[in-house]
């Protein structure tokens, strides 16, 4: 899939129309974490060096469906940019409407304006024609970067890019780079690691990237739905029952394709859900009664040390283990570490997983580290996502 770049738009006097991902948290009017709003800087910085008679950013933050929030405001985000650009950054009083479109106009050449947050109104989400219209009235051209989002058909999305010249910026261009890649022509051997709670919101990812990867590991809680299949002790773990005939199915087929599926053998477990509770150590896939498995053990680190340090390709999507919970967290720190040694190709997408590669400090040592959860999922899922479609040569 090739989309159009900003190298295919005429940028120069023209009025762009930037979607960013500024999704940041803000806390008492005060931001928290910056990455996304540093992730889109370097397209940020390019059109401003194309000339461009105004640069126009939009962006969704939190969900204040269709109401007006001040605890929701972009203004903090306006002011951090402002200092991270060294330029004023105006912010608008809302992001469509006559008085919006008159500060557009009175920009100074090459001035910067942040529209205030999309989902204070609802035509964003609904991708209402009117609303597409009315934002598609502030600009020349369009540019998506917002990877983030890219998997929902919005009017900031996917609508506008229907009405105006239309591309990718830098982040997704980049995101697609590395997931096509992954999902055509990655080298062998080709790991994939999945974690996180629940069979069902990653079944879709287990399912395609089984015709791809030679080695599959599923960890954190949704092993447990796996390992009961296979006639194993859980303890008080979570395991879908509903999942069950399809955790069966998929281990079938990785049998008949000569994938290896690779589960925990040990595990750290506690008799209660809760970051205070006492670690135990099971040395054996039969946990007891009253227990909870919570993180993986010492010996299923040593097997995926061999796995993940000859990769030549590797995703890696969820962690393995409650990592949040300081007693559980040694299984996901050490994957992480593994997957930053890799010298293969290295993909880390999923909200935890890259929580924990940049709270452990790895991040600067991964190839790729996905900026989208869902959007990524839906990748890794094989799905066409709305907002890249849209954006297809």
């Amino acid at each position: 899939m090739a989309v159009k770049t900003l190298k295919d738009l005429e940028l120069k006097d023209q009025r762009v129309l930037v979607r960013v991902d500024f999704n940041v948290p803000i806390k008492d009017g005060l931001l928290g974490d910056d990455t996304r709003i540093q992730g889109a800087l370097p397209t940020i910085r390019y059109i401003l060096d194309q000339g461009p008679r105004s640069l126009i950013l939009m962006s969704h933050l939190g969900r204040p469906k269709g109401e007006r929030k001040s605890e929701l405001s972009l203004a903090p985000v306006a002011q951090r940019l402002a200092e991270l650009l060294d330029r004023p950054v105006e912010m608008a009083p809302d992001c469509i409407g006559p008085e919006v479109e008159a500060e557009v106009d009175e920009l100074e050449q090459g001035g910067v304006l942040l529209l205030e947050n999309l989902r204070f109104h609802g035509g964003e989400t609904a991708n209402d024609p009117d609303f597409v219209s009315a934002l598609a009235k502030l600009g020349d051209v369009y540019v998506n970067d917002a990877f983030g989002t890219a998997h929902r058909a919005h009017a900031s999305t996917e609508g506008i890019a229907k009405l105006l010249p239309a591309a990718a910026g830098f982040l997704i261009e980049k995101e697609v780079r590395f997931f096509e890649h992954l999902l055509t022509k990655p080298e062998k051997p080709f790991v994939a690691i999945i974690g996180g709670a629940k069979v069902s919101t990653k079944i879709g990812v287990l399912e395609n990237l089984l015709d791809k990867v030679d080695a599959l590991v599923i960890g954190g809680a949704m092993a447990y739905t796996f390992l009961s299949v296979q006639g194993h002790k859980v303890g008080k773990s979570l395991v879908e029952r509903e999942y069950l005939k399809t955790a069966e199915s998929l281990l079938q087929k990785a049998e008949k394709s000569g994938v290896q599926i690779v589960l925990p053998v040990d595990h750290m477990a506690g008799s209660e859900f809760d970051e205070h509770t006492d670690p135990v150590y099971v040395d054996n896939n039969e946990l007891d009664d009253g227990l909870i498995g919570m993180d993986i053990g010492i010996k299923t680190l040593e097997l995926l040390k061999g796995l993940i340090s000859t990769a030549k390709t590797l995703v890696w999507n969820g962690p393995m283990g409650v990592f949040e919970f300081e007693n559980f967290a040694k299984g996901t720190l050490e994957v992480a570490e593994m997957v930053a040694r890799c010298e293969g190709t290295t993909v880390v997408g999923g909200g935890d997983s890259v929580a924990a590669v940049n709270k452990f400090g790895f991040a600067d040592r991964i190839d790729h580290v996905s900026t989208g959860g869902g959007a990524g999922l839906e990748f890794l899922e094989g799905k066409r996502l709305p907002g890249i479609a849209v954006l297809e040569k």
